[in-house]
């Protein structure tokens, strides 16, 4: 096989699967994963593909949302030193509320077991592993997304306007410099307004792949968020922005 139909086989794979890992191309191709990886560089290059951990996916456009099974075994190490590190920030007898997605959720698997909080979220999911602790646990009720499994839509925005949270676990889609924090869903978006309107304390937790990115809807600007958790070190430029924006940053926690 030639190098170049060689390369758009491998666009062709990472596209038809939703993703492909190193390995799996390696395999499929019968290449050795050095030569898959420098492929993968190249077609970044050329706009072609996205590397993420351990393989590619397609190019993401604003409007292209993965679903939640893809996202949740995507960077689970970083996802799980990020929640490690979250939980240093619940404090007894607050109120909790955790926002849906797989970052979120390895928070949630990671807060202490002796019913000191109150824990609320719009997944429910996220509900049943809170519930396998002693804290109370109450769901906004809406509409299931099924993509996501989030609860949206009128019945769970009027649960959020009527009540408040002393912290947030909040999850992004997309963090860029220039458009704040963004998602793909509408509903979703302003849902998210919603739990930052009324949170005392914002704690974005995200993993690297979602840096540099823009989506269709922005929810936040970096000015509603106190501390940010990410599993890599940020570059610079993005650490001043979100200083001068008065946030708190934890970076490189996967380290």
């Amino acid at each position: 096989m030639l190098p170049a139909e060689r390369k758009r086989r491998i666009v062709e794979l990472v596209s038809d699967s939703d993703g492909r890992s190193v390995e799996a191309l390696s395999e499929d191709l019968g290449y050795s994963k050095a030569t898959i990886r420098r492929d993968l560089r190249e077609l970044e290059d050329r706009g072609l593909v996205e590397r993420s951990h351990g393989g590619a996916v397609p190019v993401t456009s604003v409007g292209r949302e993965q679903p939640y099974g893809e996202k949740e075994v995507q960077n689970l190490e970083g996802k799980r030193a990020i929640a490690a590190r979250a939980v240093e920030e619940l404090g007894d007898d607050q109120v909790v509320f955790f926002d849906a997605g797989t970052t979120t959720m390895e928070v949630a698997r990671n807060v202490p077991s002796d019913g000191s909080m109150l824990g609320v979220t719009n997944s429910p999911r996220l509900a049943i592993e809170l519930n396998d602790e002693d804290n109370e646990v109450k769901l906004t009720g809406g509409t299931l997304r099924r993509r996501t499994r989030a609860l949206v839509g009128p019945t769970a925005e009027s649960f959020m306007q009527r009540t408040n949270f002393d912290l947030l676990f909040l999850g992004t889609n997309a963090l860029d410099v220039d458009a704040g924090l963004s998602t793909p869903n509408e509903e979703e978006a302003r849902m998210k307004e919603l739990m930052v309107e009324k949170s005392e304390r914002v704690v974005l937790v995200a993993d690297s792949s979602k840096l540099g990115r823009r989506s269709f809807v922005q929810f936040a600007s970096f000015e509603d968020i106190d501390l940010f958790i990410t599993d890599d070190e940020l570059d610079a430029a993005l650490r001043e922005t979100l200083e001068s924006a008065g946030v708190d940053v934890v970076d490189g926690v996967a380290r």
